[in-house]
């Protein structure tokens, strides 16, 4: 057993190492993708042979991993929470089938949506498919709930969900690892075909065994370690936490808690305790980090009249992530602020840094755009949505993943001109190809720019599955020839880059180009470790 100062997505890699892990399926996304970066770096997981390269995108991973769980293997699977959304159907499926070897669902959700588009609690998504979650307090807790959770996983049958925020996820503390387990055998599920099989009437029966399977994930929440109660004479309050918002009240009762606490750090709710709390105070309030998961369960689950506070009566704030002053607050406590910000400090807008080859694109398109009386430009998620911010003002619109396209096409069929996408190179390969295949279908007068900067560049510069490949891929979808160009984004080049951008938007049907140039930061360490 040592000890290491670890990241919580550290803590949550080295436990998935130690456990017995087969395999780590991902697609990047803050604050998730220093797990997978962790086991790709770890000399012991390239010795094992550990599974670890990206997926194109959430849901193709939860499906290879789910493949890697029905040979009997272990694995882990990351994502950030919006990235939960993409892989949806698989994931309520998976709870339908459960597994064979153990499988962990990472979920690192994003209060006050430091770099998301919005702060979803995929604690929700665990309700919704009726499977077993975990939400450490601390690195320590992470660690010991993805070493020990695929045992759980496996005793009980069913993937586990492990929701951490960015707090969790970017904070350090000591963690004490535990000895190495060996991987599983390669091992075949005896009924695999009336489980993987969701025909209805399989489904039907396996959608009554999740049912059934209900009570034994309550008997092992209200038996884990993770839900503990702390008792106290002060019975007019009772305080329910959850996950790392234990940490928030635990800094406002330094000297011990002065009412009783239930800290649930296991799902479903532990109903033994719960009632307990329940019978022996006379209000409650529910402290938990993003939704009022279980502030609004409790209102119906309890079944008596008890006052409950949190989000949904502005106890505390119903956004944001929560903070020690803030719970301080909702406990009655006076909160004196001794600082404030200084102008130097205060958060400035993030921008495309110096050399990117999104700048030279974007002053060429927008060049040309101005000749137009009411051009669109539907933007989509990576470095170049930055571009939605000043100096450039280049897009109108990034919604999720993909969607530029789509919506460029959309907007094309109502009648829009010009109707202009701009999209990267690893969102195109993640979820842009189908809608480029409705576009070519439909022959759709609009032009898509995929601006490929050869790596998934806003996540720190992983590996792209559409380097090298991008012709090939528009070219076997179906594009025109003719219509498929390729510019380098460089002021040399900005004459040629206008007039092919222009050429292309007068076209009367699709055109793709392909502006190429690779992004300065990864090119930078490329060049430093070269010279090593």
């Amino acid at each position: 057993m040592e000890k290491h100062l670890f990241l919580g997505d550290e803590a949550i890699a080295q436990a998935a190492i130690d456990a017995g892990m087969s395999g780590v399926y991902a697609y990047p996304g803050t604050p998730s993708t220093e797990i997978t970066e962790y086991i790709q770096n770890s000399a012991t997981a390239k010795q094992l042979g550990i599974h670890s390269n990206w997926s194109s995108n959430e849901k193709t991973a939860l499906e290879t991993a789910l493949g890697m769980c029905y040979a009997g293997k272990r694995a882990l699977c990351c994502m950030k929470h919006v990235g939960l959304n993409v892989a949806a159907d698989c994931f309520m499926n998976a709870s339908m089938t459960g597994i064979h070897g153990g499988m962990i669902i990472i979920t690192a959700d994003d209060p006050s949506m430091h770099s998301s588009q919005n702060e979803q609690d995929n604690r929700v998504y665990g309700n919704f498919a009726m499977i077993p979650m975990l939400e450490p307090s601390n690195q320590q807790e992470a660690y010991d709930m993805v070493y020990d959770g695929f045992e759980l996983s496996e005793k009980l049958g069913y993937p586990i969900l492990l929701r951490i925020t960015t707090r969790m996820a970017h904070s350090r503390s000591g963690v004490v690892t535990r000895p190495a387990k060996e991987q599983n055998g390669l091992s075949y599920p005896t009924d695999g075909r009336q489980r993987f099989i969701l025909l209805p009437a399989l489904a039907r029966k396996r959608y009554k065994t999740l049912l059934a399977a209900q009570e034994g994930f309550t008997t092992a929440s209200e038996e884990s370690v993770y839900n503990t109660y702390f008792d106290s004479p002060n019975k007019k309050l009772g305080i329910i936490t959850t996950g790392i918002a234990f940490n928030y009240l635990s800094e406002n009762f330094p000297d011990g808690f002065e009412n009783p606490v239930l800290k649930i750090c296991q799902y479903p709710l532990p109903k033994k305790q719960l009632i307990k709390l329940a019978e022996a105070c006379d209000e409650l309030l529910v402290i938990e980090e993003g939704y009022p998961v279980v502030e609004e369960q409790l209102k119906g689950f309890l079944g008596k009249g008890l006052i409950v506070h949190g989000r949904l009566d502005g106890t505390l704030p119903r956004d944001g992530e929560l903070t020690p002053d803030l719970v301080g607050r909702a406990l009655g406590k006076e909160v004196a602020t001794y600082y404030t910000i200084p102008p130097v400090v205060e958060m400035r807008p993030p921008a495309l840094c110096q050399g990117c080859g999104h700048r030279d694109l974007y002053d060429a398109m927008n060049e040309v755009l101005n000749e137009y009386k009411e051009p669109k430009v539907f933007g989509d998620i990576g470095c170049y949505t930055l571009g939605a911010l000043a100096p450039f003002r280049a897009i109108d619109t990034c919604v999720d993943m993909g969607a530029s396209i789509t919506m460029g096409k959309g907007a094309a069929d109502a009648g829009c001109f010009p109707a202009v996408s701009v999209i990267g190179d690893s969102t195109f390969t993640h979820s842009g190809m189908t809608g480029l295949l409705d576009c070519v279908n439909e022959n759709t007068n609009m032009l898509l720019i995929i601006s490929d900067n050869e790596t998934t560049g806003m996540t720190g510069g992983q590996d792209s599955a559409g380097t090298g490949r991008l012709e090939s891929i528009c070219l076997g979808i179906g594009v025109e020839p003719a219509h498929l160009r390729s510019l380098i984004p460089l002021k040399k080049n900005y004459e040629e880059m206008k007039q092919l951008i222009r050429e292309e938007i007068e076209y009367k049907g699709l055109s793709v180009i392909i502006s190429r140039r690779e992004c300065i930061q990864t090119l930078a360490r490329k060049k430093k470790a070269s010279k090593k």
